[in-house]
C-alpha cells in the first residue's frame, strides 16, 4: 500500500525544510502563497491560497492508497511510520489523527494540549494540525475536503464519523508561533468562538475574518 503525504503552504520557510527532511519521496506540496519555488524530488503545485482548496488540490493530484495531509509547521516524532503501517494493516476502514504537542515550553502548551486532548476525546473533534491519516477509499467516500477557506479540518472530521476515526497516542509536534503573537488565552478564545459560530451555521468565509 502507497502513501502520498500532502502539504497545503503560503511560501517555502525553514519549517518546512524540516519537516520535508523526514518524508519520502511521495509528497505533494500545494503552494497558496505569492512566490513560486521549487523542491527537489517533490511536487509542488502552485493555486489560490485557502487550505481547503489546497488540500483537495493536493489529494486530486494525489496517487497513494493512503493519503497523509499535514501543515508545513509540523515535526513528526520517532515511531511515526510504524504508526501508519500499523493503522493501514489493522483499521483500513478508518482515519487517523495524531496527538498534539506544542515546540513551547510552560504552562499554557501544556494546558492547551490537555484541552485538545480532552476536546478529541470528548468530541472526537482533531484539528488539522493533529494531521489526517485516511484511505482514498474513505476519503472518495466521504467526498474530501471541500473549498472551504477555514473549518475544513471539522468538516471532514464531521463526515468521518467518530465510529470511522482513530486517534493515536503518536505524537506530532506543531509551531506554537501564533500563539505566542497573540497570547494563548485569547488565541483559545478565538478558536473556541470561530468553532461556535461554525457549529451554528455561520459562513466560514466569515469566520475566517475573525479567525
Amino acid at each position: 500500500m502507497s502513501i502520498t503525504i500532502i502539504i497545503p503552504t503560503l511560501g517555502f520557510d525553514d519549517r518546512l525544510e524540516r519537516l520535508l527532511a523526514q518524508l519520502p519521496d511521495d509528497v505533494v506540496i500545494v503552494n497558496g502563497g505569492p512566490e513560486t519555488y521549487s523542491f527537489k524530488d517533490h511536487m509542488i503545485i502552485n493555486t489560490n491560497p485557502g487550505r481547503g482548496l489546497q488540500l483537495k488540490t493536493g489529494a486530486n493530484f494525489a496517487t497513494g492508497d493512503w493519503l497523509f495531509f499535514l501543515h508545513g509547521d509540523s515535526i513528526l516524532t520517532e515511531g511515526w511510520t510504524k504508526t501508519l503501517v500499523e493503522h493501514m494493516e489493522n483499521h483500513p476502514g478508518k482515519a487517523l489523527a495524531f496527538r498534539l504537542r506544542f515546540d513551547d515550553e510552560g504552562f499554557y502548551p501544556r494546558l492547551l494540549e490537555y484541552w485538545v486532548r480532552f476536546r478529541c476525546w470528548a468530541f472526537a473533534l482533531p484539528y488539522g494540525d493533529q494531521g489526517l491519516f485516511i484511505s482514498r477509499a474513505l476519503y472518495d467516500d466521504i467526498g474530501g475536503y471541500t473549498d472551504m477557506p477555514l473549518m475544513e479540518d471539522v468538516d471532514i472530521i464531521r463526515r468521518i464519523g467518530r465510529s470511522r476515526l482513530r486517534l493515536s497516542d503518536q505524537v506530532m509536534i506543531t509551531s506554537a508561533e501564533k500563539y505566542n503573537k497573540y497570547g494563548y488565552i485569547l488565541r483559545m478564545f478565538r478558536n473556541g468562538f470561530c468553532l461556535l459560530l461554525y457549529a451554528l451555521g455561520v459562513d466560514s468565509a466569515l469566520i475566517r475574518k475573525i479567525y
